[in-house]
């Protein structure tokens, strides 16, 4: 018998009827013996229905409100799995995420997991009750009800199985593990058989959907192996885990793709110390996340500071930026959207050269411009063209001889 933690995201339980096939699956886990905590996400498209209802009434709603509004559609898919699986003679209980014990921080929309009480879940575990426990959602000291950003379900589920010291953690998606590249995008891109929690966190914050960076950084910190799979086959998945020997020899594992970021350029900018600090300052208390920074020496004292955020997050980050320029002395800010950041990952870029050199001569051979550069051990991140980088991803991915590798 196994202690088992299964996530399954929207599209697995996108409707009543995959809905029943997911409670018919739990149920063979059972039969076999299992314990089984279950954590799910929205079913496909719900989320994005009450945001967009939201925004129908303000164009920048209230985050606390958001947040409220945003954890009903868990709320239903725990309530529909628990129905499903009684009607099939499995005794399930539905918990939402205050119920399950997960208790957050104070940051609306994106808040952090600060503790977890698994009691809860272990009493239900030990009254022989399947668990089925609402992903993406918390409560704060004050009671209230807290989301985890986008994509928080996993961050639920590894979470889960490190409190309950699951044996076992599989994230259901509608693919069938980690590809090389986005297999939508670049038909030569191939499913890996492993891939190590730092190479797997590149390509997560690099744009990867298919986890959040945050679950995967949660799972390396507690050491929670866990394996993404397909929901709609029995397929063996990726294995995610701690780096080995071996893995240093692929260069690269694989390429990453974000449409979601946005430029932001702060010109005409008073080139004394501090500046900077009390910018990106603003954004950090803001819960606003940097990625990629550049500065540029200008003329007569002024300097241009570059920066990328979240689109969701261009608003915020101009109207703060605006506002601290007002305090510096002046400066003028501009927000571009029509970029996309492509990023290259692996373990094995540490003990190789010439990497970056590949890159832009692959990029430079398909005319694709590159806007920002930044590096990191395993991984380099450039901005191009919104239009192009489909073109890039694909040229970049047979450079690195990763079509169908």
């Amino acid at each position: 018998m196994a202690r088992i933690v299964q996530k399954y995201g929207g599209t697995s339980v996108g409707d009543i009827e995959r809905i029943k096939r997911v409670a018919l699956r739990i149920k063979e886990w059972r039969d076999q013996g299992n314990e089984l905590v279950i954590v799910v996400s929205a079913r496909a498209g719900v989320t994005n229905e009450l945001i967009a209802k939201a925004k129908a009434i303000t164009a920048h709603p209230d985050e606390r409100e958001m947040d409220m509004l945003l954890a009903i559609g868990e709320q239903e898919t725990i309530a529909l799995t628990a129905m499903a699986l009684h009607a099939i003679g499995v005794p399930a209980v539905s918990r939402t995420g205050q119920q399950a014990g997960i208790v957050s921080d104070n940051f609306h929309t994106k808040a952090k997991i600060k503790r977890f009480d698994s009691s809860p879940l272990n009493d239900d575990l030990a009254a022989g009750k399947v668990v089925i426990v609402a992903g993406f959602q918390g409560v704060n000291e004050a009671g209230e009800t807290t989301t985890l950003g986008r994509g928080g379900s996993d961050l639920t589920a590894i979470a889960v199985a490190h409190v309950v010291k699951a044996d076992i953690c599989q994230i259901y998606t509608d693919v069938d593990g980690v590809y090389t590249a986005d297999p939508r995008a670049v038909s030569a891109a191939s499913k890996l058989l492993e891939i190590s929690y730092d190479e797997m966190l590149e390509l997560a914050s690099s744009g990867s959907k298919v986890m959040q960076s945050r679950s995967v950084e949660f799972a390396h910190k507690y050491g929670v192996d866990f394996e993404v799979r397909s929901s709609f086959n029995n397929n063996p998945g990726t294995i995610v885990k701690a780096e080995t020997k071996s893995m240093e020899d692929v260069v690269v594992r694989g390429v990453a793709v974000d449409k979601d970021q946005a430029k932001v350029v702060v010109s005409q900018l008073p080139d004394k110390p501090g500046t900077a600090a009390k910018i990106f300052r603003a954004l950090a208390e803001a819960a606003i996340i940097v990625d990629m920074i550049v500065q540029n020496m200008g003329q007569g004292g002024l300097a241009t500071l570059t920066f990328t955020v979240p689109k969701t997050e261009t608003h915020k980050a101009q109207t703060l930026v605006t506002k601290v320029l007002g305090e510096v002395g002046g400066g003028k800010v501009e927000v571009f959207e029509n970029i996309a950041k492509l990023s290259i990952v692996g373990v094995g870029m540490k003990t190789h050269s010439g990497v970056a050199a590949k890159l832009f001569e692959s990029l430079a051979a398909q005319g694709i411009n590159i806007d920002l550069i930044s590096t990191s051990e395993i991984k380099i991140s450039v901005t191009v063209d919104a239009a192009r980088v489909d073109d890039a991803q694909r040229a970049v991915h047979t450079a690195f001889g990763l079509d169908k590798a």
